[in-house]
């Protein structure tokens, strides 16, 4: 990665909010102080990167509950000291065998909702962390959990935005959902900022996996051995005992839901039983001498890869996010990747060779105009894309289109507005306000969730990205015996038939998760990601352009200002878009703005600090320095290392 700025980009900040790190025994960021602060512990105890991640991941389903949780999901892209190549883990796991777009209509739905069981996907996190742990770690699972077993069954100061997330629910919790309020409203009312927030149904979930292991032996010579076994009786008690029998008994109960309704979830205990994660190659494209690995396309991360496609041979100015000439281009270019992530990504044959070909790249960028476009353009390719889905336009609080957008311009397409009953909906992305990176009220009432992350390298040349998300506190009501609740991923999917990433039984639904690892030489140099929904790679291929092509400091490209495009279906309910859709932050500048908005971008602006929360862990080969950076939007990331 260059360390040489170009003279063709703006020149970075002299200063920054927080200092690149840099070392080489090991490094780690994430979205929360206190998981990085484990992971580093981990580390410091001769543990590996895996077993720092996997730490440092129990710790955020319990710190950031608002964020992520066990029963949500997880995708990682990592490699190996030993084996240079990516692998993708995938711990997004598939839609019950119940889950049929035919259910959803039979009980008045059109679409999948944002917020109840009803939109819960099988649970894939816990499964996933095991498995990276099992193959890939070093340490005990009793000696991994420990942390997460102490915060959540001794306490932990609830960060300040945790408490926000509750309060903005309650009054759902109160009505609707009582077992969340028994479980966050404690005596009636959201904790104070920094109150001693314990969680012990979830600790005893937690130590119910490592006993399932304690029978577990093997000789001495077979240590390492029956140290997986014992990894192993964990993911089978956490997949076929009490928790699935739990989550099995709970749904079963009709509950309140996003569209202001009420239904039944329809995950069952053999849903849970049937699932593992498992790992994959990574999908990869070359973009300026690097290769950057990303997610197959049941998630979106090949986008990021179409995109750098497009951008690859275009001049090195044209490839500035800070000019209105570049920010114009990204933004063109990420709208034509997303258009095909709606034509053609899903749980299937998806033409990745095609979509990432010379030819299928040169055909597309030669749409990148002068004006924005405010089309939903797919591409063409041997294979026919499925259908696209119905548009529904963002609406404002008072029923009205956003201003400067028209009607859709997609035969078919209709824009609907939200149910003014509708309830708490914890989605990731946020096309009308700014996205903060927490949780936020809208005007609407509607609630939207975010994501976490973690980034590890080690000393000897493991390094791991992941990006946890889903079971958010908000997402449906709490499992008294569990103490979480469910996630709602399968709200990514659609009812209609024909389209790329329509609701099948058994399939995964098509993830916003999207971790990134990118290598030069073969060498892994940088893991990173960032929550934010569909924002995700947006906001990473800003990273990725200001380090691989300016020359900037990782830090430095962090604090940037950011900007992303919601010219596209959005993958949480409402499901609606934002035709030229430019969302920025004002520190872009008033001039770059006003030039957007004189190109036909519908620009809103989302405040100075608010877009684009990334963390990074870096690895030089030839020196052996690591280094880490962290967002510092929301006072809450945060690196470290040494």
């Amino acid at each position: 990665m260059s360390t040489t700025t170009n003279p063709a980009f703006t020149t970075p900040p002299a200063e920054t909010t927080r200092p690149d790190l840099q070392g080489t025994f090991g490094m780690v960021a994430s979205t929360h102080w206190i998981a990085t602060a484990t992971a580093q512990s981990v580390l410091e105890r001769g543990g590996n990167a895996f077993d720092a991640a996997v730490a440092g991941a129990f710790v955020l389903h319990v710190v950031e509950p608002h964020l992520n949780g066990p029963g949500g999901d997880v995708t990682a892209v990592y490699a190996t000291a030993a084996d240079k190549d990516p692998t993708v883990l995938v711990g997004q796991g598939p839609a019950p065998a119940g889950a049929t777009p035919e259910h959803f209509r039979a009980e008045g739905l059109d679409l999948v909702p944002g917020a109840g069981a009803l939109a819960a996907a099988v649970p894939g996190a816990v499964d996933a962390w095991l498995l990276l742990l099992a193959e890939h770690g070093t340490w005990e699972l009793a000696d991994v959990l420990a942390p997460a077993i102490g915060y959540a069954r001794d306490g932990h100061p609830v960060a300040p935005r945790v408490v926000a997330t509750i309060a903005t629910v309650q009054d759902l919790f109160r009505d609707h959902w009582p077992s969340s309020a028994d479980r966050w409203l404690p005596g009636g009312s959201a904790p104070v900022p920094g109150t001693m927030v314990r969680n012990e149904p979830y600790a005893s979930v937690l130590e119910r996996l490592v006993q399932a292991g304690a029978g577990v032996d093997g000789a001495r010579d077979a240590a390492a051995d029956a140290r997986v076994a014992r990894i192993e009786a964990a993911r089978t008690e956490w997949a076929e005992g009490s928790v699935a029998q739990a989550i099995d008994a709970f749904v079963r109960t009709p509950h309140r839901h996003a569209s202001g309704t009420d239904h039944a979830g329809v995950i069952r205990a053999s849903d849970m039983a049937a699932f593992r994660a498992t790992t994959e190659p990574a999908t990869t494209a070359e973009f300026r001498g690097h290769t950057i690995a990303k997610t197959g396309p049941w998630g979106q991360g090949p986008a990021l890869l179409q995109t750098l496609r497009l951008l690859d041979p275009l001049d090195d100015e044209r490839l500035d996010p800070s000019t209105v000439l570049g920010a114009h281009t990204i933004a063109e270019a990420q709208k034509l990747a997303l258009a095909d992530r709606e034509a053609y990504y899903g749980d299937g044959d998806v033409p990745m060779d095609e979509l990432l070909s010379d030819a299928y790249s040169d055909e597309r960028r030669a749409l990148i105009g002068d004006r924005a476009s405010h089309e939903l353009r797919p591409g063409t390719v041997s294979v026919p894309g499925g259908a696209l889905p119905p548009l529904r336009v963002t609406y404002t609080p008072g029923g009205e289109p956003i201003a400067g957008v028209g009607e859709p311009t997609v035969p078919g397409a209709r824009g609907d507005a939200p149910s003014p009953d509708a309830v708490a909906v914890p989605a990731e992305d946020d096309t009308v306000h700014e996205d903060r990176g927490e949780p936020i009220v809208m005007e609407t009432g509607e609630t939207r969730g975010d994501t976490c992350h973690i980034d590890v390298v080690d000393r000897w040349g493991n390094i791991v990205s992941a990006t946890p998300s889903g079971g958010w506190l908000q997402s449906s009501p709490t499992i008294p015996e569990l103490g979480f609740c469910l996630g709602t991923r399968m709200q990514m999917t659609w009812l209609e038939e024909g389209t790329a990433s329509t609701l099948t039984p058994g399939a995964r639904p098509r993830t916003t998760l999207t971790p990134t690892l990118v290598l030069k030489d073969g060498e892994p140099v940088v893991a990173m990601g960032s929550p934010g929904g569909d924002q995700q790679d947006q906001w990473q291929l800003l990273f990725l352009l200001r380090t691989i092509v300016g020359g900037w400091s990782p830090q430095q490209a962090i604090d940037a200002p950011a900007l992303h495009t919601t010219s596209f279906p959005g993958s949480f309910w409402p499901r609606t878009w934002t035709p030229g859709g430019l969302v920025v932050e004002d520190r872009l500048g008033d001039d770059v703005i006003a030039g957007l908005e004189e190109l036909g971008h519908v620009v809103t602006r989302a405040g100075d600090w608010s877009l684009g929360r990334l963390s990074c862990v870096t690895r030089d080969p030839d020196t052996g320095v690591l280094g880490a950076a962290a967002n510092p939007r929301g006072a809450q990331g945060y690196a470290a290392g040494r």
